[in-house]
């Protein structure tokens, strides 16, 4: 069965139970909207460690267009069962209040890879993600923290910081799940059109051919994507487009 725990006071009483020292914590943080991206992280989670503690959060602090934030897809009753059908112990179900006594006034902030790709395109959306996932580390104090490959520079950030700051948890990436035709799952998928939906995987194909990032980007562009960033790094190809209202990131390892 899997328990909903609202405040930080209530997890730190469970933590020092009878029934969690000594265990090993496998953490999936998550802004709920749950899909099958999201199962194959928790399905690893519970694989790999004695109990396993899933996050529903939606982050106001690294959204940086408030109709984003407002249209963000909410399925709670889908994902609680979704928890429980993979038999995760926990879900931490926090507000901002929680998450946030000190109103944002603290922040995480770096100065580099931040500042490329998805950070040059959402002004301090990167600030929000790794304030807010030290936070949810500190407090859940896991063992291992499992994060998806679809957004790369996300994971790379998040692995990045734990080092930089000694957090003594191990960050598992996890491979991008697709749908049947390559489109990258996303909470947003959802959002699009049935026709922007139909038009969708062409993005990720041509991420994955043998044309150039410069060529890429006026194809997509020539078939009604409008195109953030197509970028190569280190053999990784990374692209945003918006198609529509909504906005699909991607990358391959080439």
């Amino acid at each position: 069965m899997t328990e909903i725990i609202n405040t930080v006071h209530d997890w730190r009483k469970i933590i020092n139970t009878e029934n969690l020292i000594n265990k090993n914590i496998g953490f999936v943080p998550t802004m709920g909207a749950l899909h099958s991206g999201h199962e194959s992280l928790i399905k690893k989670s519970v694989l790999e460690n004695d109990k396993t503690v899933v996050s529903i959060y939606v982050n106001p602090t690294q959204f940086n267009d408030p109709d984003d934030l407002k249209n963000y897809p909410k399925t709670f009753e889908s994902d609680f069962e979704m928890l429980k059908k993979n038999n995760v112990d926990y879900l931490f179900f926090p507000k901002y209040g929680d998450l946030y006594p000190d109103n944002y006034a603290y922040k995480v902030t770096e100065s580099n890879f931040s500042k490329i790709l998805c950070g040059a395109h959402r002004p301090n959306h990167f600030d929000g993600v790794l304030t807010v996932v030290l936070k949810l580390l500190n407090i859940i104090s896991p063992k291992r923290a499992y994060f998806g490959e679809k957004d790369f520079q996300q994971y790379t950030l998040i692995k990045e910081m734990c080092k930089a700051f000694f957090l003594d948890v191990e960050i598992i990436p996890v491979s991008t799940v697709r749908e049947n035709d390559g489109l990258a799952m996303s909470s947003r998928n959802t959002l699009l059109t049935e026709e922007d939906r139909k038009s969708a995987p062409f993005f990720s194909k041509l991420l994955k051919s043998l044309k150039s990032d410069s060529e890429i980007t006026v194809e997509l562009e020539e078939n009604g994507f409008k195109v953030d960033y197509i970028q190569t790094i280190s053999g990784r190809r990374f692209g945003a487009v918006h198609l529509g209202k909504v906005r699909l990131i991607d990358n391959v390892q080439l």
